[in-house]
């Protein structure tokens, strides 16, 4: 069926928007039959699923694209509608979360070694695998996480990639660091700036120049100062968190940690890195890199937010709106995180 045709009358028809080649807009495809889990999938009825910057990576291609129609999103909410063979713990009509990383080997030196966000063959949901812009999905069941109850579904969305790589980032930072910036203050930032500022430290955060809205919210969510990431924070920092896919923020950021600071960059892409003198990385500052998630990282953040009233804040799109979606993300015309609306 071509995307101007109308919704069909099939019982089992169902909407997904697919992703037919970098650059292209999305197609909405209505399919014919639900699919049927195989062995230890679920399949999940979605409710709502986030918009996240690597869904823009992949339309923009700096992500290698599988070679054939794929549905991007990997901030899923649903509730399990059937079990295939061998699974066990997760009940029908559970709701449950999706994340990023979809499927691991487990056999790798990587899997073995407890480091599975680091395996050579994963499977990554709406890059590999088929993602949540879509009515349904499949998923792995060992790869789901149960959400917290005081989260509604548009609200748990962002703490499936936002939250947990958000949070994965803050854990590099180190125990000790007390003063900590966040440069780009989207989805990401505004979970996570929230997490620091109950465990007691001063967040420090960077938006694009100009963008008195998001300092705005970053001062509302506890953040001790806000300004344009062209700006120096009043004191040096302990670390610095980077959502921001901008390359030349690297040594803004260096310049702005203390001796023995780290800088880590949370995103799966960034445009090239300019060169800098090495005076800006002596004194033992540290640059690192965040690599997607393991499945006890969902855990800790999952139950971390289950205790922790965390404010999300939400724009909300319907389904077949996940191209406007994308775009009023690309062009920072929100605050916090975008959710598409499955139904």
């Amino acid at each position: 069926m071509t995307p101007d045709d109308p919704p069909p009358t099939h019982a089992e028809a169902w909407l997904a928007m697919e992703l037919t080649a970098p650059g292209r807009p999305l197609q909405q495809v209505w399919r014919q039959r639900l699919p049927q889990p195989g062995p230890r999938q679920v399949r999940i009825r979605v409710s709502c699923c986030g918009v996240c910057r690597t869904d823009l990576h992949l339309i923009d291609g700096d992500l290698a694209h599988p070679g054939h129609a794929l549905v991007p999103g990997h901030e899923i909410v649903g509730r399990i509608e059937t079990r295939g063979e061998g699974v066990g713990g997760l009940a029908i009509g559970e709701r449950v979360g999706v994340p990023w990383l979809g499927w691991t080997c487990g056999t790798c030196d990587h899997c073995r070694a407890g480091r599975e966000n680091l395996c050579d063959r994963a499977g990554f949901t709406g890059w590999q695998l088929d993602g949540g812009y879509a009515q349904v999905t499949l998923a792995d069941a060992r790869y789901v996480f149960p959400l917290p109850d005081r989260y509604a579904d548009d609200e748990a969305a962002p703490l499936l990639c936002a939250g947990l790589i958000g949070h994965r980032a803050y854990a590099m930072a180190g125990p000790d660091a007390r003063r900590l910036g966040l440069y780009g203050f989207g989805a990401a930032a505004h979970l996570i700036a929230q997490v620091a500022v109950a465990q007691g430290r001063e967040v420090f955060a960077f938006t694009r120049a100009g963008d008195l809205a998001a300092q705005a919210l970053a001062r509302s969510l506890g953040a001790a100062w806000a300004g344009g990431s062209d700006e120096a924070p009043p004191a040096l920092l302990d670390a610095a968190l980077l959502f921001a896919p901008v390359g030349a923020l690297v040594p803004a950021a260096l310049r702005a940690v203390r001796k023995g600071g780290t800088v880590v960059c949370a995103g799966i892409h960034m445009s090239d890195i300019p060169s800098f003198p090495y005076a800006w990385l002596w004194g033992e500052r540290r640059i690192v890199s965040v690599a997607n998630l393991t499945r006890q990282d969902g855990m800790d953040f999952l139950r971390l937010a289950a205790e922790l009233p965390l404010r999300v804040q939400v724009q909300r799109y319907a389904l077949a709106d996940a191209d406007q979606a994308l775009d009023d993300l690309r062009h920072g015309r929100f605050g916090g995180a975008a959710v598409l609306l499955a139904c």
